[in-house]
């Protein structure tokens, strides 16, 4: 069991930054995939970002791609998402997962624990 604790979302204008950070407990970090996600109102879930294992190898939506950065540390059970250039469209839920997987995936089915989501909200 892998529990996973969002926080940094919050309400932001138009091209301003926010980092969002996730900090798990419960099994071994470092053996999972990490992702975030992202649901909008009246939206299904969608991927946002995942980085592997060890840290060096990284996937982004095309959306995101060159405004967000994910980022963990596996010493100290977290995972980032430094977003950047917040447009209005980023706004959602944000959900930091866990996936227990030798290579990183994209598809939000094969994520085995879910935080709670923190909620963005980017003003125009």
């Amino acid at each position: 069991q892998v529990q996973l604790v969002e926080s940094g979302g919050g309400l932001v204008q138009t091209g301003d930054s926010l980092r969002l950070s996730c900090a798990a407990s419960g099994r071994t970090f470092s053996n999972y995939v990490m992702g975030w996600f992202r649901q909008a109102p009246g939206k299904e879930r969608a991927f946002v970002a995942a980085i592997n294992r060890s840290g060096g190898v990284t996937s982004y939506a095309d959306s995101v791609k060159g405004r967000f950065t994910i980022s963990r540390d596996n010493a100290e059970n977290t995972v980032h998402l430094q977003m950047n250039s917040l447009k209005p469209e980023d706004t959602a839920v944000y959900y930091c997962a866990a996936d227990l997987a030798i290579r990183l995936r994209t598809e939000s089915f094969n994520y085995d624990y879910w935080g709670q989501g923190t909620q963005v909200t980017v003003s125009s």
